[in-house]
Formats: C-alpha cells, structure tokens, sequence
C-alpha cells in the first residue's frame, strides 16, 4: 500500500509551513540562547508527518538531543550553572522588558521571549533530571552493587 501522508495538499502546505517554521527558529537557537536541538526535532517530526524523507534524520536528531538533556545534568556544577544561566535569562528579559527603548531591541517582545527561553530551559532541566535519575533508578535495580 502506497504511503498517504502526502495526500491532502492543505495538510502538506501546512506541515511545511509549521514544521519549517520550526526547524529555522530551531536552527537559528543553536547559537542564541533557548531550546534549539529540540525545535529543530519538533520541525523535523512536523514535517515528517507529510514528508517521507525527512524520517531519515529524525532519529538521529532525536537520539543526540536527548543525550544533551542527559549531559545538562550529568554533574552538579553542570545543573547549578543550568539553573543560574536559566534564572538569568529570565531576570534579563523582565529587565530588558522593563528598560524598554532605552536599550537596543528592547522592550517585552524581546523581554518575552528571553522569559520563555529561560522558562523552557529550566523545564528541561526537570524534565532531564527526572529522566537521568529514574534511569539510574532502573540500573540500580537491574545491577544491584554488592554488599
């Protein structure tokens, strides 16, 4: 049977917009600061929806974005300074927000998004350590350590 995903064109228009969308935002956070690898993973399973082809790179994606979530808090230093880079990019965007035009591109619409990015890093974060430690949990209870 032949694959359907591409047989709605509003679908596919939509897909392509949304999922390029995402996958440009996501591009462009690799250097700024925010959630990057993980847009670019929502962009690339939006438009394997409708576009067979792109399933190809969504495991790999995938596979390395989650070990990013592991390594963000592979040690305690690592998540302290995870923590304190995400609480200050939400103290610089209510400051940036606040300071308004007396700053370059200042003003809430920056502010907001400096909030969000911090917001979502320290999500991550929980959603991260949570992870890692039931992992560890599983491995403790597969592998006990002799006594």
């Amino acid at each position: 049977m032949a694959d359907q995903r591409g047989s709605n064109p509003a679908k596919r228009a939509l897909a392509l917009v949304a999922g390029g969308l995402l996958l440009l935002v996501g591009i462009a956070l690799l250097v700024l600061p925010g959630p990057g690898l993980l847009l670019v993973l929502a962009g690339l399973l939006v438009l394997s929806t409708q576009f067979p082809s792109v399933d190809k790179y969504v495991d790999p994606v995938q596979d390395r974005a989650m070990k990013a979530a592991e390594d963000s808090v592979s040690s305690p230093l690592r998540i302290t300074l995870s923590v304190l880079f995400g609480l200050g990019l939400v103290g610089v965007g209510v400051t940036w927000g606040l300071l308004g035009p007396r700053v370059p591109l200042g003003g809430w619409p920056t502010g907001s998004s400096l909030i969000l990015s911090g917001l979502i890093l320290l999500g991550l974060l929980v959603y991260s350590y949570r992870r890692v430690a039931a992992r560890r949990r599983e491995q403790s209870v597969d592998h006990p350590r002799p006594v």
